[in-house]
């Protein structure tokens, strides 16, 4: 039997909460320690995996556990400071996005995983889901340009505004989940990005000075394809048209359709498809639409915490196989790049080109 891979998990909130039930399900991981700075989310995950030690500090915990990989799920203004740490201890590791809070310290992680000899695994969970790999491979056959429309916005209340604005004490919504969807525009058109825009509305006074809780981004890259992101979070966003996934090409459009009985504050809602619509813009000779629209059914698709046992399946991957994850960091720097300049657009209400 090979040695299992002793593991400390950082955060213990919604997400890292779901990749330690992952590593505990998982037979070749061991988890030697849960790190959180409350001690409430820390203390329920732990009796719920049956009890396992508790850290109120990182750097302590890793100092202590000497791990094999760390789990980094904190605030995204820690992840850069505790990926590097863990890398200089002789760790791999999963970290959720955005890896830093700028593309130079992003740069410099990258590079020092690589100089160490290190696994570093971004957590894009729609990297791992099926049908967004599925939507994404739909897309790349409309033709070129594509025109792509993404939005996910959440009405949110009591804890989660509460983790909304901790969340907004350092990142603003379009920068935080827009890594996940620039991401898979990239995949969808293969192509550079050139230039970028963005606005945005600070839509209440509880938010950092300067920070605004509505945005949205626009990327043109060089093919000619074009998107659009939207985010925003708060009491007062809309549940209607909260969640629009569409893309379109010369050949036609495929959409995620419309979610079912869910709303915007419902995590498991933020990557279910439920099924994707191809329409085809073939036309026949009387000018009629030679082909049928295509249901496609994902109803059988993971839920949430599948989605967290799969990223941490490819983690696992990584290390045993030694895989190569260059162009996996790559493009974690590239979508981390253009929604960083969307928040540059912002804020100086100036285009910027890449």
């Amino acid at each position: 039997m090979s040695k299992k891979i002793k593991i400390l998990v950082a955060g213990c909130g919604n997400m890292g909460a779901s990749h330690a039930r992952a590593y505990h399900k998982m037979d070749d991981f061991e988890i030697v320690g849960l790190v959180s700075r409350g001690p409430k989310s820390r203390e329920r995950l732990s009796e719920e995996l049956g009890g396992l030690p508790e850290y109120d500090d990182f750097d302590t915990a890793l100092a202590y556990t000497k791990p094999d990989a760390v789990s980094v799920n904190t605030y995204p203004d820690t992840h850069a400071d505790y990926v590097i740490k863990s890398l200089n201890a002789g760790a791999h590791v999963f970290v959720e996005k955005p890896l830093a809070e700028t593309v130079e310290k992003a740069t410099e992680i990258v590079e020092l995983a690589k100089k160490l000899n290190k696994k570093l695994v971004i957590g894009y969970i729609l990297r791992v889901h099926p049908a967004w790999i599925k939507f994404i491979e739909l897309a790349q056959g409309l033709g070129k340009p594509l025109v792509m429309r993404m939005n996910l916005n959440q009405q949110s209340s009591a804890d989660t505004w509460y983790t909304h604005l901790n969340l907004m004490n350092s990142i603003s919504p379009i920068v935080d989940c827009g890594v996940h969807y620039v991401d898979v525009m990239c995949q969808m058109t293969r192509s550079k990005p050139i230039r970028v825009s963005g606005i945005g509305a600070r839509l209440t006074d509880e938010l950092v000075p300067g920070m605004y809780n509505y945005g949205q981004l626009q990327v043109t890259f060089e093919d000619g394809s074009v998107g659009w992101y939207e985010a925003g979070w708060g009491p007062m966003i809309s549940n209607t048209a909260y969640f629009v996934k569409d893309v379109i090409g010369p050949k036609g459009c495929v959409s995620i359709m419309d979610q079912k009985d869910s709303d915007s504050d419902n995590v498991d809602g933020h990557s279910k498809t439920n099924a994707l619509q191809l329409h085809h813009s073939e036309l026949d000779e009387i000018r009629n639409f030679a082909k049928k629209d295509e249901i496609i059914d994902t109803s059988e698709e993971p839920d949430h915490q599948g989605l967290c046992d799969l990223e941490q399946d490819f983690f696992l991957k990584a290390i045993q196989e030694d895989m190569d994850l260059s162009d996996h960091l790559e493009d974690g720097i590239n979508s981390l790049r253009i929604v960083l300049a969307a928040d540059e657009s912002f804020k100086t209400g100036k285009t910027v080109d890449l």
